[in-house]
């Protein structure tokens, strides 16, 4: 299965993204890079994004300091 990569400068997690197989690297202020499987994350951690009032409101979660701690065990940090 393909997967695309996406680079950016913040934790995402979006709906538009479901189901397209992205692995996303983001590096924040801190120089600190993670890498994570944005739908592995999405459905491991469904029910509690989708019952924050971001999520319902503009269909995506962003973290721009780092991975979520509930997150964080299905991510790599280098």
């Amino acid at each position: 299965m393909n997967n695309n990569k996406l680079t950016t400068k913040r934790f995402v997690i979006r709906k538009s993204l479901l189901g397209t197989n992205t692995v996303i690297t983001f590096t924040n202020k801190k120089d600190i890079t993670f890498t994570y499987d944005h739908d592995e994350i999405y459905s491991t951690y469904q029910e509690k994004f989708e019952s924050m009032s971001c999520f319902q409101n503009y269909k995506s979660y962003t973290n721009s300091n780092t991975v979520p701690k509930f997150c964080r065990e299905l991510s790599t940090q280098s």
